[in-house]
């Protein structure tokens, strides 16, 4: 016969034991659970392009300074004092504006008196030539009479000319900068004092160099037919902070020899400027063409990057995983390298998310724009 008391007393015991089990096996499946540590994370997005083959133009970015287009120095021509500034520093002006004016009393009464001095002269000669004509005056005395008719001509022309430079006039057109004198000033004795200096900013030229070895290197592999002679003259401007000048410019000038001090050739390009946003002195990078090379790979800039071992790029490998490949660059088309060994084409490289793509790590790639590559 059972004994009931002892059954009834097991029954929570097993309970017990039956509920310590399967919290145990919560606990050894915990890191497979959701809310472990990396649990159901998606794979991180990286943008990528695939890499294939082309042609291209090389391009080599080389430092220069802007330089005006042209550019005039405001000097006095005769001497006096300064009575009026007629323009505004820094502002445009045109070829011919007044621009100072200098005391003009002392010329306006020699202007005045070689006029008179002149009309007199000239009725001299109109004098003498009817008495010439009744043979009352000898030809001595009438050419003597033109002779002093025309010494009072050049007079006159030189005293007007003096009034004129009075008003100081605008040799070109163009952006003015400070004034170098005041009102009160006293200029032209002795010399011709400079005033002010003015700079025709539109167009405006930029002035680098390049180096003599590079230029032959180039022309060798352009007779070896490695690479085609660029046909275009149009050149990029780059400014300090990285941008690129919106407007094209064009090479117009190429010094014949190379400077023996340097080892390079001087190069002038010239772009337009009509904002003036482009000032003489700033640095730049002029960006031109050198020349045309055939099925060569070129990826961005960014997706290069540099270890011990030397450049590489990341690219996607087996199993979507990040894979790091050893290039070598072989120069640049606009802000691009062109990769001379290392991919072969058709390669997934990342360029963008790179720093969430360390080596071995499964990413999901998109291509730029946001759309997964099409599967191979």
């Amino acid at each position: 016969m059972l004994n009931f008391p002892n059954f009834r007393s097991v029954i929570p015991m097993f309970l017990l034991a039956l509920l310590a089990g399967c919290g145990g096996d919560k606990g050894a499946g915990g890191a497979g659970a959701p809310g472990g540590p990396g649990a159901g994370m998606p794979p991180p997005e990286v943008e990528v392009i695939t890499v294939a083959t082309g042609n291209v133009t090389l391009t080599q970015d080389l430092p220069g300074r802007l330089q005006a287009y042209r550019t005039a120095q405001v000097r006095a021509r005769v001497e006096g004092v300064i009575e009026q500034r007629l323009f505004q520093e820094g502002s445009d002006v045109k070829a011919g504006a007044a621009l100072f004016r200098i005391d003009a009393r002392t010329y306006q009464a020699a202007a005045e008196s070689a006029r008179a001095d002149l009309a007199i002269a000239r009725q001299n000669v109109e004098r003498y030539k009817s008495l010439l004509e009744i043979r009352a005056v000898s030809q001595q005395e009438y050419d003597l009479a033109v002779a002093k008719a025309k010494q009072a001509e050049a007079v006159r022309s030189r005293a007007d000319e003096d009034l004129d430079n009075a008003r100081v006039p605008a040799a070109i057109s163009g952006r003015i900068g400070r004034s170098l004198v005041t009102e009160g000033a006293f200029v032209g004795r002795g010399e011709a004092t400079l005033l002010a200096t003015i700079e025709q900013l539109d167009p405006i030229y930029a002035n680098f160099t390049q180096s003599g070895s590079d230029l032959l290197r180039l022309r060798q592999a352009v007779r070896m037919g490695k690479l085609k002679r660029a046909e275009s003259a149009k050149v990029e401007l780059l400014l300090e902070d990285g941008s690129v000048y919106p407007q094209t410019g064009r090479i117009f000038f190429t010094d014949m020899a190379v400077d023996p001090g340097t080892g390079a050739v001087s190069l002038r390009a010239e772009f337009p400027n009509p904002g003036h946003e482009l000032l003489p002195g700033m640095f730049v990078r002029v960006r031109f063409p050198e020349a045309l090379a055939e099925n060569v790979i070129r990826i961005p800039q960014r997706a290069v990057q540099g270890g011990p071992q030397g450049q590489f790029v990341t690219v996607i490998g087996a199993e979507s995983k990040a894979t790091p490949v050893p290039v070598r660059t072989g120069g640049m088309a606009g802000g691009d390298f062109i990769i001379a060994s290392g991919l072969k084409g058709g390669e997934q490289v990342i360029v963008n998310g790179l720093q969430k793509a360390r080596p071995g790590t499964v990413v999901k790639p998109v291509t730029e724009g946001g759309t997964a590559p099409a599967a191979k």
